[in-house]
């Protein structure tokens, strides 16, 4: 075994044919025990977020994954990656000519896991909750070019955008989008807990201890009406306290496959291929790293501070010395394989410079150094998180410029630390909701960005975004796009570092692993079955 796959950017269109040689996922999964996938995603029900799993507020990558598991979309990102396709719909387009009306007819005998049957107004009643609930996680954003939800008849959705939205079908296959039953969802309050209701391919039990999910298992829907070719009977998805527990589970077969986050050690040691009953497979990414900055804190106020920092940081270092060939620097908020992208960061500030950075905070009579403490979580991202925050902070004291402190909090009280203004300067990572440059660039400058970030662009927020949306062909956006990027670059309200791959590991057995994850890593359970592997 012992087999590495690297898979080419997915945008390129060339995932299936790359995928073909490795883990098919022909297998029928139809009897055998549950396959057993292992994750350090952590599922907790806490004071601030008693309602990790309602479509209306979850928004990050573990927690969707749980989703879209579960919730059924009216669109839905296809195998091969590529632009969107009908899911729960049976068609779906725009109506006009501006991009502003867009329709969609459901498909026939849809019904949610208790066999209710969906309607054109269980999918109103879903969306038109999200945006009036408008929860604090900011994933209400993805809707907020919808003007009204009208339905005409059973099976009609018809959507009036308040603007052209050329990315909306993208946003339709996102799970905030979800089809959700109003027997089981209060119009105007989050559902508490874990549980999920949804007409997805599989419904979800979850064996919880001390408000925290230990075990997800997700059972094929009999009820299931899509696109999707489910291709297991049953899953158990294990959550673990780090990488070396998940990694330790993985070689004794106490789970099957092994998904994010590995530690870049287990990463190295499995491309090695020194174990003949585990593989490795290696796919191209679109996650990204980056530093958030609070605009209005007295410490990094003044963007010459901040453009300091973006001169100083040496994005080539942190990849060698933590994450290897499992990233590559990034200078933009845009990844290098989409659309639309611009090494805006590398125009503006070139290599680093001690020099110019000092010459920036001269001129800004900034007295140095600069005293600033460098936030991160330290359970959600892997274990490299730590080690990348102490290079940064070396890079930046070694300057002389900046005397900088780091602090790590776990995700349960880092997030709503950050949501609060509580941090100048934090890191995150951003998994993108869909490939496309809009979705690196909305959530974090327009007005309900998801950071609850103080900085505000006019021309970004009025004019620029508009205006890339208006474009079907992606391409066309591009001057636009660039110019939002390169306005990033010089104010700096966000700094980006790297971005990375995506890997799955599992025992020889399994099939299907290859597309075990889209470039949006999003978690493709259906994809996973038993067999001998090819």
């Amino acid at each position: 075994m012992n087999r590495k796959t690297l898979v080419l950017p997915a945008v390129v269109g060339l995932l299936a044919p790359v995928l073909a040689a490795c883990g098919s996922s022909n297998s029928s999964g139809s009897g055998g025990d549950a396959i057993a996938v292992g994750t350090t995603d952590r599922f907790t029900a806490t004071k601030d977020a008693p309602a990790p799993l309602d479509p209306a507020y979850a928004y990050d990558v573990g927690t969707w994954n749980i989703l879209r598991q579960t919730v059924q979309t009216l669109m839905i990102q296809p195998k091969g990656e590529g632009e969107p396709v009908p899911e729960a719909a049976q068609s779906c387009g725009f109506t006009d000519s501006g991009n502003e009306r867009y329709a969609c007819t459901l498909r026939d005998g849809l019904k949610f896991s208790n066999g209710d049957k969906i309607t054109a107004a269980d999918v109103k009643y879903s969306i038109d909750r999200a945006r009036a609930i408008k929860a604090d996680s900011g994933v209400s954003a993805l809707l907020n070019t919808i003007d009204t939800v009208e339905t005409q008849g059973d099976n009609q959705v018809i959507f009036h955008l308040k603007t052209a939205d050329a990315t909306f079908p993208y946003k339709l296959s996102t799970p905030v989008a979800g089809i959700i039953n109003p027997v089981d969802y209060q119009k105007n309050k989050l559902r508490d807990g874990f549980d999920v209701d949804g007409s997805g391919p599989y419904t979800l039990s979850a064996e919880v201890k001390n408000d925290e999910i230990v075990k997800a298992t997700f059972t094929k829907n009999p009820h299931y009406k899509g696109t999707l070719k489910v291709n297991n009977s049953k899953v158990d998805m294990i959550s673990y306290a780090d990488a070396d527990a998940m990694g330790k589970a993985l070689d004794k077969g106490d789970i099957d496959v092994m998904t994010r986050t590995m530690a870049p050690e287990q990463i190295q040691k499995l491309s090695a291929g020194t174990d003949s009953n585990e593989d490795l497979v290696e796919m191209s990414g679109l996650e990204i790293r980056y530093l958030a900055f609070n605009t209005n804190a007295p410490t990094v106020k003044n963007k010459a501070v901040r453009q300091a920092m973006a001169q100083l940081i040496n994005r080539g270092e942190i990849v060698a010395k933590v994450y290897g060939t499992q990233a590559e620097p990034l200078y933009s908020l845009v990844p290098a394989s989409i659309t639309g992208h611009s090494n805006s960061f590398f125009n503006k500030y070139g290599d680093p410079s001690t020099a110019k950075a000092k010459a920036l905070l001269t001129a800004a009579n900034i007295t140095t150094p600069v005293k600033l403490t460098l936030h991160y979580t330290t359970d959600h991202y892997g274990s490299g998180t730590k080690k990348e925050f102490e290079v940064l902070q070396k890079q930046l004291n070694d300057s002389g410029l900046f005397n900088v402190d780091i602090q790590g909090s776990p995700w349960t009280t880092f997030v709503p630390a950050e949501r609060k203004g509580k941090y100048d300067v934090w890191g995150m990572g951003w998994f993108p909701d869909f490939p496309d440059a809009d979705n690196y660039l909305a959530p974090f400058l327009d007005t309900d960005n998801f950071l609850k970030l103080p900085y505000r662009n006019s021309k970004i927020i009025n004019t620029l975004i508009p205006a890339s949306r208006r474009e079907a062909d992606r391409m066309a956006a591009s001057s636009n796009l660039t110019e939002i990027q390169d306005i990033v670059a010089d104010d700096v309200p966000i700094l980006p570092l790297w971005q990375g791959k995506q890997y799955v590991a599992a025992r020889g057995d399994v099939t299907g692993t290859a597309y075990a994850l889209n470039s949006s890593s999003t978690l493709q359970l259906w994809e996973l079955g038993r067999g001998v592997s090819g």
